[in-house]
């Protein structure tokens, strides 16, 4: 650079050249990275307050957050993107595009000279300074609403967006730092509860036919709203000199404003309640809104449909059953109607009349002993409020234990989160062998299963159920227009069979006109309109979320990045959270073993929903219902945290689906990505990359060196490259090179498919120790491939094909290996060099055509819980099992085998659960001493004969006959 100064660089642009609002401007790109980098740095306010303007006559005096100028320019860059795309003159005041363009331009100049000259210039940060001084004075109109919602009483898209930025910028300015120099009120906190129970009456406005006055109070909050934008800009988009005093004065202003408005909509409440049921409660003051608002979800409790083979269930356990006290749960996600149904049983007839004492109680998330002991004794003493208010705990608890003491109760206690309020409180119930019972509704199995003798997960409505829940609530007593009930059926089905969104989307069908068009539309953007009830529902779920650990909070929001109804491969996905960093380590226990059991946890939750399982019955395939997402959304984009380390641009459309994350350290994209490789900065950051475009992959290779998790087609050499890399899957591969092998940090290795598998590179010299646990599909010819493998010790997962001949691959080394799945043409040799690895739990075979006699390599495996035999594995008519055997077998499939006679004993499979048979026409029936296993729980037969059928289900009879009612057989024919 030598002969070049500072301003040859960075040239210093006129001042009149900072025009900040030309009337016309043309320009699309909105982004403000830089900027965003700007304002966040800490010490920002500290370099510009020195600066001195306008030739050093003007010092600068003015508060700075960056946060909350951040917000503003992401409010006016919704505003523009929403009703002015052209991005031309969009307001009749001056063009604001410019003015980002600008700040943005300026703040790059000041971070790109301070990157290379290590310090900050102070001309590039006074250029930057007059752009933002001279903005404000233009920026007013921004702050007020000019379109009024009195006509029609709603809140258009301008009022959502605005109404966004006013408490954005509230919730910004009330989380600065105590040592920071933005002087904020303490009353700020009760003017953001105050607007808040205002937008409740926006939002949902009390019907009235006198329109005036209604008309009258929407005036008067548009008034407060507007003045509320007109405060934020006077004091914190300003250069004027602010002190606390003159904010204290403004905000009490309008606080004494919002307390008018308040008496208002009070009486106007008390005069319209004769003319609606149920009219608005007004609490006395802002102070007050918080502790007046109520979490409970009372729209369940009102019809009850449905549910009747559960509650006869429940009502036999309640009445029947052992003599000792029994506990009994009903477990299931928020919004399935599980107090819904307590409250069914615990009315019904034959309960009422079986019981001596009945009391029903809430625990929710806090638990408060005191209160659910005064709850439980007010319901089965004589004892009244001022008697139970007076004395202290130990009294009320020897009182509650001598009102029960000799009698049968039942007690049931609605919402339980804590094992510990049972373990606190359980002393006090006696158990007198009487019969008595205590039930309680949670949505976390886990803690149900570890105080229940009995746990009952109610089942979705189904269709019929959730249409007559719907028709039941919109149209009351009457019935629903034919022309309406195709449609109605549809939008009930669509429901998924959750109550709660069938009461969500009632609400909204109530009312709108009952016009089969208008129907039509609920019923193509129904996810929309619940949606638009999300505050009707998001508080109910968000209990679970609040709930969660801190360890499976991350894990769940990360969830947010699927689509709706989208079937989710719990093997992926815990890869990706392992990949993102989620997991955490743990001695003697895989990242992959952690993430399984934080899956687990969020499934006792009741957060996901199991779709499929495997055949050692974990989950293979989960979902999450749609309201369940939209909360996951939700509290994206309210936890901070998660933002700040995996900030998420999502994209949803048909069949494009991307994601990127954490400074966009994840990309994740299923067709075409070269618009998302213009679009993310700093590609040294992607994580996890899952993509068909190879041309674009390749061309990001050599700057992604972070990635975690890698699928595309072909190999690229500069592959070997990526030390970090823990997943690869190449779907097209002739040989596996050397050096995939040999990556550092690589565990997962999947290969080519399953029917071909793909051959070692021939260099076993090369090979070193690595860490895979998982590799798919490899074809092993001979005795050198078999040294390749004993480069990968911790291997836990192998499926590899061999090809015909006399060599059987002997893996009797692999220790760690838990799962072996083989494919052999036609085993020619000798079959004593046939041997299975002993510790393996699952052995899929197919197409080795051994001989039945020699099943017994296979029987013997001490271990072997899973066994899948597939086409020609064994060859013959005959099978014959023997003793010991099988002693540890749970799953066992035979699919497309040649056998016709198959002897056994139930001592021979002593513990198995599930059977599967599938294409065995020539079978004559499965062993009719299966019928005496007392852990067989499913049969599945698919594609066999008459005889296989009927003795599938003789078995099952035989099964129920001895108590084993819980037994499933399924058929199915061609």
């Amino acid at each position: 650079m030598e002969g070049l100064s500072l301003l040859d660089l960075f040239p210093k642009p006129k001042m009149e050249d900072l025009t900040l609002f030309p009337s016309e401007s043309n320009m699309e790109d909105l982004s403000y990275e830089n900027l965003s980098r700007l304002v966040k740095i800490p010490d920002l306010l500290s370099r510009l307050l020195p600066l001195r303007l306008d030739g050093g006559e003007k010092n600068v005096s003015f508060q700075w957050l960056g946060p909350h100028f951040l917000t503003f320019l992401k409010y006016v860059k919704e505003l523009l993107r929403c009703f002015y795309p052209d991005c031309c003159r969009p307001f009749t005041m001056h063009n604001p595009y410019c003015l980002l363009k600008r700040l943005d331009d300026s703040a790059f100049d000041c971070i790109l000279y301070e990157e290379i000259f290590s310090h900050h210039d102070n001309e590039h940060y006074k250029i930057f300074l007059q752009i933002v001084l001279t903005s404000m004075p233009k920026l007013n109109e921004f702050f007020t609403i000019q379109t009024s919602i009195t006509n029609n009483f709603k809140v258009n898209k301008h009022w959502e967006i605005f109404i966004e930025f006013l408490f954005e910028t509230i919730r910004e300015l009330l989380s600065c730092h105590k040592d920071s120099t933005v002087l904020v009120s303490n009353q700020l906190e009760f003017l953001q509860k105050g607007l808040k129970f205002l937008l409740t009456f926006i939002f949902y406005p009390i019907p009235s036919y006198d329109e005036e006055q209604m008309k009258s109070i929407f005036t008067e909050i548009e008034a407060v709203f507007n003045e509320a934008g007109l405060f934020l800009h006077s004091f914190f988009f300003t250069t004027d000199l602010v002190t606390t005093t003159k904010v204290d004065l403004a905000i009490s202003g309008l606080l004494e404003r919002i307390e008018i408005v308040l008496v208002k909509i009070k009486y106007y409440s008390i005069a319209v309640s004769s003319e609606v049921v149920g009219s608005l409660q007004v609490a006395g003051s802002p102070s007050e809104v918080s502790s007046s608002q109520d979490n409970s979800s009372p729209m369940v409790e009102e019809i009850v449909v449905g549910l009747e083979d559960t509650t006869t269930q429940i009502v036999s356990k309640l009445v029947g059953g052992p003599n000792y006290r029994q506990i009994i749960s009903i477990v299931g996600m928020g919004g399935l109607g599980k107090t819904t149904l307590a409250k069914k049983v615990y009315n019904d007839s034959i309960v009422r009349s079986n019981f001596h004492k009945f009391s029903w109680c809430v625990v929710s998330q806090i638990y408060k002993r005191r209160k659910l002991l005064t709850d439980i004794l007010s319901s089965v003493s004589n004892l009244n409020g001022d008697d139970i208010s007076e004395k202290k705990d130990e009294e009320l608890e020897g009182l509650l234990y001598k009102s029960l003491k000799g009698r049968r109760y039942l007690i049931v206690v609605d919402d339980l989160w804590e094992k510990e309020a049972w373990d606190d409180l359980k002393r006090l119930f006696p158990d007198d062998s009487n019969g008595s019972r205590v039930m309680f509704t949670s949505r976390l199995k886990n803690v149900a299963l570890e105080i229940s003798h009995v746990v009952v997960e109610p089942s979705p409505l189904f269709p019929d159920e959730s249409w007559n829940l719907l028709e039941q609530k919109v149209f009351k007593k009457e019935c629903c227009p034919q022309e309406l009930q195709d449609i109605g059926k549809q939008i009930a089905a669509n429901c998924k069979g959750l109550p709660l969104s069938v009461h969500l989307i009632a609400g909204i069908l109530s009312n709108m006109e009952k016009k089969e068009n208008s129907w039509q539309h609920v019923a193509k953007s129904l996810s929309d309109y619940i949606f638009q009830k999300a505050d009707d529902y998001i508080p109910t779920l968000k209990l679970s979320y609040n709930h969660l650990p801190k360890h499976l909070k991350p894990c769940f929001l990360y969830l947010s990045a699927f689509q709706e109804d989208e079937k989710i491969p719990v093997r992926k996905l815990l890869l990706l959270w392992i990949a993102e960093g989620l997991i955490e380590k743990r001695e003697q226990k895989t990242l992959e073993d952690v993430a399984e059991e934080y899956l687990m946890e969020l499934i006792n939750r009741s957060l996901l929903q199991v779709v499929q399982r495997r055949s050692d019955n974990g989950v293979k395939v989960c979902t999450l219902h749609d309201l369940v997402l939209d909360m996951c959304s939700k509290m994206v984009e309210e936890d901070e945290n998660f933002q700040f380390q995996h900030r998420f641009l999502i994209s949803k459309h048909h069949h494009l689906h991307r994601l990127y994350m954490g400074s966009f350290h994840h990309v994740w994209v299923s067709e075409n990505i070269s618009d998302a490789f213009s679009i993310v900065y700093n590609l040294e950051k992607i994580r996890i990359l899952d993509s068909s475009n190879d041309d674009i992959v390749r061309l990001g290779f050599k700057i992604m060196p972070d990635l975690r998790y890698l699928e595309f087609s072909e190999l690229e050499p500069s592959i070997g490259k990526l030390h970090n890399l823990e997943y690869l899957c190449l779907h097209y591969l002739n040989e596996v090179p050397t050096y995939l092998l040999n990556m550092p940090k690589l565990r997962h290795l999947r290969v080519g498919g399953k029917y071909d598998g793909v051959r070692f590179t021939k260099n076993s010299d090369g090979f070193r120790i690595n860490c895979l646990q998982s590799l798919c599909y490899i074809r092993i010819v001979d005795s050198e491939d078999e040294e390749i493998f004993r480069c990968s010790p911790n291997l836990r997962t192998l499926k590899c094909v061999s090809p015909p001949g006399n060599y059987f691959p002997d893996l009797n080394f692999l220790s760690q290996l838990q799962s072996l799945t083989i494919s052999k043409y036609a085993f020619e040799g000798d079959y004593s060099v046939v041997k299975f690895p002993m510790n393996i739990k699952k052995l899929t075979l197919s197409e080795i055509c051994l001989p039945w006699e020699k099943m017994s390599l296979i029987g013997i495996l001490p271990k072997l819980e899973i066994l899948k035999l597939g086409y020609n594995a064994f060859i013959g008519k005959i099978w014959d099992t023997n003793d010991d055997e099988f002693q540890k077998l749970k799953f066992l499939k035979l699919d497309s085998l040649d056998l016709k006679q198959w002897n056994s004993s139930h001592d021979h499979f002593p513990v198995l659960g599930r059977l599967v048979l599938q294409k065995c026409e020539g079978l004559e029936k499965i062993p009719s001493e299966f019928s005496n296993i007392p852990t067989l729980e499913k049969i599945e037969v698919t594609y066999c004969g008459k005889n296989v059928k009927a003795s599938a289900l003789e078995i099952r009879q035989e099964q129920q006959d001895y108590g084993n009612t819980e037994i499933d057989v399924t058929i199915s024919s061609f």
